[in-house]
């Protein structure tokens, strides 16, 4: 087997993990305010922070890593379509391309899974 397809599995755990601590970022940034939050929470800012944190923290540790990624992918193409595409349709002048690359992240993580390390393998190997 060549080097880069045993590397494969591992190479998708440490992207699950920077994916899920850079998405847990958000969410300590609009409850803990750091950084601190740009704007007041609305009601759907609120379920999006909450979103971020808990989504984020079971993603990092590869906790139910399929469904949770499937409802994190399909929570940033909602903020993509509700908070950039309305300034424009152009990714690189709305805002929009953090949110597009979370968005397709999180589905192939849907897609691929945990990884080798992470709490899902663990849970299917015990």
């Amino acid at each position: 087997m060549p080097i880069p397809d045993r590397w494969s599995p591992y190479l998708l755990s440490v992207f699950r993990f920077v994916l899920g601590l850079l998405f847990l970022g958000h969410g300590v940034s609009k409850f803990f305010g750091l950084p601190p939050f740009p704007m007041p929470l609305n009601p759907l800012l609120t379920v999006a922070g909450v979103l971020e944190l808990v989504g984020g923290a079971l993603i990092a540790v590869g906790l139910l890593t399929r469904p949770v990624a499937f409802l994190l992918s399909g929570q940033m193409a909602v903020a993509y379509f509700l908070a950039h595409a309305p300034q424009g349709w152009l990714p690189l002048a709305n805002g929009g391309e953090a949110a597009i690359l979370y968005c397709f992240g999180f589905l192939y993580l849907a897609a691929a899974g945990g990884g080798r390390w992470s709490v899902d393998a663990l849970r299917w190997r015990g």
